[in-house]
């Protein structure tokens, strides 16, 4: 999963992110509200922890923009203790949870998991499966009927990314912004290199899924009749 917080307060920023990267999550940070509308409007994100004020645009423009553009990425607000009004607007202009500064991890973690959860897309604790590999993603790796193998988290994101898509074709530009961020420099080889490991992968673990490639659209997960 991957989240983008857009918050002013640098040091809490920073916090933020290792907190979220301990707990297995992609994250970008930005620090002004302009900067987080155009990231927002990506599409590439799965939640959004999203600072009331800040310099340039406030959250609330900022959720209001993105909810008129029809983005519906979960959004949670971080609010001053006490800010009642903003809590309030921002859950009137579709907001999907507040959390008041000061917070604790465990917290902001619980509320995270249940916007997600709202959303249908968080992974379950038993990790994701799909015909007969399972991939845990708290302890990256792979197993196919006992056997298992160590995967890094490029490769763990990949596959994660490949199953939540349902058996949808995913484009490698898809892959990129998902895996690498819209602004990177990531490249298609970039994506050739980890879809040819997870597939050594697979065939190492004599799974019955492949990744198929689809010719100029992207790839796809298959089980083997």
């Amino acid at each position: 999963m991957r989240i983008l917080i857009v918050e002013d307060e640098i040091h809490l920023a920073e916090a933020l992110t290792q907190i979220l990267k301990k707990h297995n999550y992609s994250v970008d940070a930005v620090h002004d509200g302009r900067s987080g509308l155009d990231y927002a409007q990506s599409g590439i994100y799965d939640l959004l922890l999203l600072d009331i004020m800040m310099p340039e645009m406030d959250g609330i423009s900022v959720l209001k923009e993105l909810r008129k553009d029809g983005i519906s990425t979960p959004v949670i607000m971080l609010t001053a203790k006490g800010e009642i009004t903003d809590m309030v607007t921002g859950l009137d202009h579709g907001a999907d949870d507040y959390i008041a500064k000061p917070f604790s991890s465990e917290e902001l973690l619980a509320r995270i998991r249940a916007a997600l959860r709202r959303k249908g897309e968080v992974i379950p604790e038993d990790g994701l499966k799909f015909g007969d590999i399972e991939l845990n993603t708290a302890n990256p790796k792979l197993t196919v009927k006992g056997k298992e193998i160590k995967l890094n988290l490029k490769e763990t994101e990949l596959l994660e990314l490949l199953i939540l898509r349902k058996q949808a074709v995913t484009s490698k530009e898809q892959i990129i912004e998902k895996l690498w961020g819209f602004d990177s420099e990531a490249e298609h080889n970039n994506v050739e290199v980890y879809i040819s490991f997870l597939r050594k992968k697979l065939t190492f673990l004599n799974s019955e899924v492949r990744i198929s490639t689809i010719r100029g659209v992207g790839y796809v997960l298959e089980v083997s009749a």
